[in-house]
C-alpha cells in the first residue's frame, strides 16, 4: 500500500437500485439514472463512469508527464476508452482499451507518454493486476 500524506478529495455518491437504479454525489453536481448496458432504456452504466472517469484522469496524467519532460501536449489530445463487461465461467469481469491520439508527436514521444501516464494515473493503478488493460497510440 502507499503511504498516505493526505487526502485531496473524497467523492460521496449514494446510489440506490444497482445497475437500474440512480445515483447522486453529496454536492449534487452528480445526479444520474443507471441502465443495463446494451439496453434502450434511459440511462448510463458504471462501465460508461469507468471509461470516462478513466480516461479524462488518464489525459491529466499525460498532461502532468508532459510538463515533466518539458513536451507541449498537442491541444487536440484526445482519449477513446472502450471498457468491456465479460462473463466467463467464473462470473463476471473487465477489460478496457484507451485509445490515445496525440497527433503531431512523435511515435516515441507518445509512447513514453502514454506509459508515465499509465504508471502515475490513479484509475490505472487500480485496475492493474485485475483488469487486462490496452494502451494503444492511434
Amino acid at each position: 500500500m502507499t503511504k498516505l500524506e493526505r487526502v485531496l478529495y473524497t467523492a460521496k455518491v449514494h446510489t440506490t437500485g444497482g445497475r437500474t437504479g440512480s445515483c447522486r454525489s453529496s454536492d449534487g453536481r452528480l445526479d444520474i439514472k443507471l441502465s443495463n448496458p446494451g439496453t434502450s432504456d434511459s440511462g448510463t452504466n458504471p462501465e460508461q463512469l469507468l471509461a470516462a472517469g478513466w480516461s479524462a484522469c488518464f489525459e491529466s496524467a499525460m498532461a502532468i508527464a508532459a510538463r515533466q519532460m518539458k513536451i507541449v501536449l498537442p491541444s487536440d489530445t484526445a482519449i477513446d476508452a472502450e471498457v468491456d463487461l465479460d462473463v466467463s465461467g467464473d462470473g463476471y469481469f473487465l477489460r478496457a482499451r484507451l485509445n490515445v491520439r496525440l497527433p503531431g508527436l512523435e511515435r516515441a514521444v507518445a509512447q513514453a507518454l502514454t506509459d508515465a501516464a499509465h504508471r502515475t494515473c490513479p484509475y490505472s493503478k487500480a485496475v492493474r493486476g485485475n483488469v487486462d488493460v490496452a494502451i494503444n497510440l492511434a
